[in-house]
């Protein structure tokens, strides 16, 4: 992928608005850095949780994308079956964790 292309092409639609990185983040208050993992799709570089969602979409309105879309996108790209490996480093099994790493009573 070159330099100024980013996932779903959202750098160039955001271009095409004409809107600066710099100008989202002075009306969101979200960093630059974020706002680039997000073009990028490097959603891993996104602080977690509930922050990663609110993040998106403020950068979805914010260039006028569909919102939904880029969640959905998000989404898969960061369920358990992309091959990544849980926090814990442990393979997970339908979701669920295996016995050995359960605590026991």
């Amino acid at each position: 992928m070159r330099e100024d292309e980013s996932i779903l092409g959202l750098a160039s639609i955001r271009r095409n608005r004409g809107v600066s990185l710099q100008q989202i983040a002075e009306s969101t208050k979200l960093s630059v850095r974020f706002l680039d993992a997000i073009e990028r799709g490097d959603f891993r570089k996104l602080p977690g949780g509930i922050y990663n969602t609110n993040y998106i979409r403020q950068y979805a309105r914010a260039i006028d994308y569909d919102e939904a879309a880029l969640l959905a996108f998000y989404r898969r790209q960061m369920s358990p079956g992309d091959g990544a490996a849980p926090a814990n480093g442990k393979p997970a099994v339908g979701g669920l964790r295996a016995a050995a790493t359960l605590s026991r009573s």
